[in-house]
């Protein structure tokens, strides 16, 4: 998945697919390809790396063709190699395919595929998709498109050629962005119109299931049913860098906002509601070696680090299995204490190229524990060099602040411990179910929060303009509020320190006065009144207290300064609500000081020394 664009008309193609995708790199990528069509015959050329790579494989040698497609990768079924960039071809090179998404059925595909005699050259799924045309064509590119997508489950947004037909580009798309732009006498597709602006701005933008033939002077489109259809078009206003960011200010807010489609990936195909059961087919952990655990190390760093603080509750309490959670940096240095037989270390990062993360994994290996990784980029060290992984489906995050990474680090937690009840039978269906049925509301649960951004914002109008706040709250509430600490100053450079709120006592008591705001976090039914007796704490030192707090416990507001309320679902499940108001308000704070939102200083992204 990443990057498409798409080309035909009368000017040079590869020229063109380049320029396109160099406006695509925001999205971040591991490999770069383009197929041309040229009197005849379809040339591929492609290469690991970065754009200058596959620009090094063309130097000399621009295959000529006024009809193409290309694609940058960031790798999902497969490591990044060249095999494995897009575009893919079929058994003959008459066919070409990019593809963004994530083809759920492609092993039974291919199965079926290499029955019939297909031979396959990747380890993607992308590839599928190429061989299902192919062996549906019968001179109707069209028709074998849609007898392709019709075998297909998953999400996809996909171009095809073929040079039995080069006269036209067939596109089709399901939940994942896919645009045409319109010219004279020419054409362009692309997944974001950042790629297309310097040409046109006059766009289709597809909808689910709709399927567009593009030729020189025309595009056609049909509905799901077939039928054809006008599609109003949409011109584009934006300016380059805004229509990068998708009309968002900056990075981190777009990726705030994507954090329910995220959420979403994330939980694809791994809940089987119809059994009640979680499907974790990537996991090559041998069950019994797992229903047989004494205890789990979760090792991570930073943002990676919260979410195993989340982990630990939620896995503890799922499957009663005593769960450590350790900051890699230490964790290496301390002489760990690790049984091979019945202990499992799972590391946790975003990248999967955390420098104190894979010294932590590679410390656990030589001591013979199994390592489970949980991370979002597939092909990183941590995913090869682990015993088994669970991929974050996020998608690329760009600013340096992890928010829809952490969110899905989160899930993923959810499913690991979920998966691990299963097989201990630690759980009862009923309250799997509840659990299964409480994820499914997130995402839209989500939504509803980033529909309340006005009331974050006059929460961070009191925030912007103090020297120091603190954050409290108890068990899960605890774990959040610590993540709400960190994104705070990391991003606002405002000094925050989360508690737990049963410690204010024991010393922090003394630093809190009327310039010193208090957030507390408060969601857990069982230990509500407790926090609520911490905040009256604070509010007889006369410190502004701001809560973020459940929709039915509107008697707090009688207690403190402001309130936001999150919706209601299981206490367990809580954390993935209360932790968005936290990242919108840390967001609005350094927003109002004039800060870098997308690059802190003296921070980066992918921390790779120690």
């Amino acid at each position: 998945m990443c990057g498409i664009v798409g080309y035909i008309g009368t000017q040079q193609a590869c020229p063109i697919l380049i320029e396109g995708l160099k406006k695509l790199e925001y999205r971040g990528y591991d490999s770069a390809g383009v197929a041309l069509l040229n009197g005849g015959n379809i040339e591929i050329v492609k290469s690991v790396g970065r754009l200058h790579d596959l620009e090094k494989k063309l130097n000399g040698y621009s295959p000529w063709g006024s009809i193409g497609i290309g694609h940058t990768r960031w790798a999902t079924h497969g490591r990044p190699s060249d095999v494995n960039s897009h575009p893919h071809k079929a058994c003959s090179s008459d066919f070409a395919v990019v593809h963004n998404g994530i083809i759920e059925n492609y092993l039974q595909l291919k199965g079926w595929l290499a029955s019939e005699g297909h031979i396959f050259c990747s380890e993607t799924d992308t590839e599928v998709l190429a061989h299902l045309v192919e062996n549906f064509y019968q001179g109707d590119l069209l028709e074998a498109v849609r007898k392709a997508i019709s075998k297909v489950e998953g999400s996809y947004a996909m171009a095809v050629m073929t040079d039995q037909e080069e006269d036209k580009i067939v596109c089709v798309r399901k939940e994942s962005p896919l645009v045409i732009g319109l010219g004279k006498g020419e054409q362009f597709i692309a997944s974001d119109i950042p790629a297309i602006l310097n040409h046109t701005r006059k766009t289709y933008i597809m909808d689910d299931h709709e399927i567009a033939v593009v030729e020189n002077e025309d595009v056609s489109i049909f509905n799901g049913t077939g039928k054809k259809i006008n599609k109003s078009v949409f011109n584009v206003n934006w300016d380059q860098q805004a229509a990068e960011k998708d009309g968002f200010d900056h990075f981190m807010l777009k990726e705030i906002y994507e954090q329910p489609p995220a959420i979403k990936e994330t939980l694809k195909g791994r809940l089987d509601i119809e059994n009640y059961r979680i499907q974790l087919n990537d996991i090559t952990l041998e069950a019994e070696y797992l229903k047989n655990l004494s205890k789990i190390n979760i090792v991570a760093c930073g943002t990676a680090y919260h979410a195993g603080l989340v982990g630990k509750h939620v896995i503890e309490k799922l499957t009663r299995i005593p769960v450590e959670v350790e900051l890699a940096s230490e964790y290496r240095y301390r002489d760990p204490i690790v049984d091979p037989e019945r202990n499992l270390v799972m590391v946790v990062s975003q990248s999967g190229e955390t420098a104190d993360t894979l010294a932590a994994m590679k410390l656990s290996k030589s001591m013979g524990a199994k390592v489970l990784a949980v991370t979002n980029v597939v092909g990183s060290s941590v995913s090869r060099e682990a015993d088994s992984v669970i991929y974050t489906w996020a998608g690329p995050e760009i600013a340096v602040a992890s928010t829809k990474a952490y969110i899905t680090q989160l899930v993923a937690m959810y499913l690991w411990g979920l998966y691990i009840a299963q097989l201990k039978e630690s759980l009862s269906q009923k309250e799997t179910k509840e659990i299964m049925d409480g994820l499914r509301c997130i995402p839209s649960q989500v939504q509803c929060i980033l529909e309340q951004t006005s009331k974050i914002e006059d929460i961070a109008r009191v925030v912007y303009q103090k020297d120091d706040l603190f954050f409290i709250g108890r068990g899960l509430d605890y774990a959040v509020a610590q993540e709400g600490s960190l994104k705070l100053k990391e991003i606002s450079y405002i000094h925050a320190e989360s508690y737990a709120a049963g410690e204010l006592k024991h010393g922090t008591l003394a630093l809190v006065t009327e310039d010193t705001p208090v957030l507390a976090v408060l969601t857990q039914k069982n230990i509500y009144e407790k926090t609520l007796s911490n905040i009256k704490e604070v509010k007889a030192r006369d410190a502004y207290v701001i809560a973020v707090t459940l929709k039915s416990n509107k008697s707090i507001e009688t207690e403190v300064d402001k309130v936001f309320y999150v919706p209601e679902n299981l206490d367990i499940l809580m954390p993935l609500l209360t932790v968005v108001p936290l990242q919108l308000l840390s967001y609005y704070a350094a927003l109002m000081r004039g800060c870098d939102v997308d690059k802190p200083r003296n921070l980066a992204k992918s921390v790779t020394v120690e």
